[in-house]
């Protein structure tokens, strides 16, 4: 049997600033390591789409050099091959750098290209750390920089990560409109500044949270077309030094094959780097739909409150225990969920925020901090959105009984009178309503203020929910 014992548990390799021991066995080089040892932070990484990004751009980027000759053409198959390893997840383990590293991405950057530049070697029949064989800054990342590959693969990892978000977005309005449609006969009591108001259908409530989620999807939609134009081919600053002339445009065509995202070339590759207006558009939406979220989650932990004590106008699914203390308490814990999420939601948006704003001239370095908020808010928004979907709208009943309780006993139905006795006279018989304890109905019945044809009518569902009212 071979003595384990003697292989070596490192190898030494060199880059700009000497050289330096790389674990044995790990695909990424020198400069991984010194980021490591740098960037001891938080233990969190890049989302692995910004991983799968960079590697769909190096296979791109590989392509389009051996299109115009620059890149010799086993090497630039080879370094393909090992980016396709990377987009199968073969070496996820190898992507080591810490979320909050050195300013644009460089680490990130630089982790990837070694760990294709090094599997390449070994897929040419060469050994790890053999520069000289396939080399991570002259071969992998040939007519590219950390200043044009980070933000496209930003623009792709978001586009990728907004499609489940955005499917989502659109299944639970679809719920929400079905649980409007299966309320819709609901009469309940409105309410304004959380006091007695018109009556309103429970259905017409439910439709508005619906139209509001579908409004924040098509407003997702349309900013998610602007991470399209991609600075790819600007190199450094801009101007696309050291790359040949058709490199850029070849290269986004060929991320477009890769992807199917009709990417284009940006029109302006110095803008398409110092600016990070489309991150803040996306990540605006997220924070815009989040708020607007939050505020539906707590209008329906609001109508369920109770049982006894609160509104209970609706019944949500009971899916665990409410209380280690309580016995047979349920509590709205999907609610409180999606009220979780959204709040982190909105503080990504404000690191985005105060980030995209933190860039100077040609580069913002903000970069991985922006990546890191962005791509974690659309990750934990869709599956919030399905179990929310799936563990709570989809079950959500009408308690009819209360609610039509609530609407008879509303002191609001005497806004109903005002075109036949005026706001004045009606003002008093909502008065003498909270004082006696009659209903406005027998109120208006006892003092014959209307018919009962009228009364009929005035006080019907479709009177008092539609416009020109009775």
């Amino acid at each position: 049997m071979p003595d384990v014992t003697s292989q070596p548990k490192t190898r030494i390799e060199r880059d700009s600033l000497g050289t330096l021991e790389v674990p044995a066995d790990a695909y990424y080089g020198v400069q991984t390591a010194r980021a490591v040892v740098n960037f001891p932070i938080s233990g969190e990484r890049l989302h692995v789409e910004m991983v799968r990004a960079v590697a769909r751009i190096k296979i791109a980027a590989a392509r389009a050099n051996m299109d115009v000759g620059a890149l010799d053409r086993k090497k630039g198959e080879a370094i393909v091959q090992a980016a396709e390893e990377v987009l199968a997840g073969k070496h996820d383990r190898d992507f080591v750098v810490d979320a909050y590293q050195a300013g644009a991405g460089t680490s990130f950057h630089m982790n990837v290209n070694e760990v294709i530049a090094n599997r390449a070697c070994e897929l040419l029949g060469g050994k790890r750390g053999d520069q000289a064989l396939v080399s991570p800054n002259d071969h992998v990342n040939m007519a590219q920089s950390t200043n044009d590959v980070i933000p496209t693969a930003m623009r792709l990892a978001s586009h990728v990560l907004i499609e489940p978000v955005l499917e989502e977005m659109k299944a639970l309005a679809r719920s929400l409109g079905g649980r409007a449609q299966a309320v819709s006969h609901v009469l309940k009591s409105g309410r304004t500044h959380l006091q007695d108001a018109v009556p309103i259908t429970l259905g017409q409530e439910f439709s508005g949270y619906e139209s509001c989620v579908l409004g924040w999807a098509d407003s997702l939609s349309r900013s998610r077309e602007g991470l399209l134009a991609l600075g790819l081919g600007g190199n450094a600053v801009g101007t696309g030094i050291n790359a040949h002339p058709e490199y850029r445009a070849r290269a986004v065509k060929h991320l477009a094959q890769i992807t199917g995202i009709p990417f284009t070339p940006a029109r302006n590759l110095f803008e398409a780097m110092q600016s990070m207006a489309p991150f803040v558009r996306v990540s605006s939406d997220l924070r815009g739909f989040a708020l607007d979220l939050n505020r539906i989650a707590n209008d329906l932990r609001l109508l369920a409150s109770g049982p006894t004590t609160g509104l209970f106008e609706i019944l949500l699914p009971a899916v665990q225990p409410g209380s280690s203390i309580m016995p047979g308490k349920v509590n709205p814990v999907m609610l409180e969920m999606t009220n979780m999420v959204c709040c982190q939601v909105i503080g990504y948006d404000t690191t985005v925020a105060y980030a995209s704003q933190a860039g100077q001239l040609e580069l913002n370095v903000m970069m991985p901090v922006i990546a890191h908020d962005l791509t974690k808010g659309l990750a934990i928004l869709a599956p919030a959105l399905r179990v929310l979907r799936e563990k709570c709208i989809d079950g959500i009943t009408a308690n009819e009984e209360v609610c039509r309780r609530y609407f008879e006993r509303s002191t609001a139905l005497a806004t109903a009178l005002n075109p036949y006795i005026g706001y004045l006279a009606a003002a008093e018989i909502a008065k003498e309503s909270v004082k006696t304890g009659k209903t406005v109905v027998e109120l208006v019945r006892a003092k014959k203020l209307l018919t009962e044809e009228q009364i009929k009518k005035v006080f019907s569902p479709e009177g008092m929910t539609n416009p020109g009212g009775g």
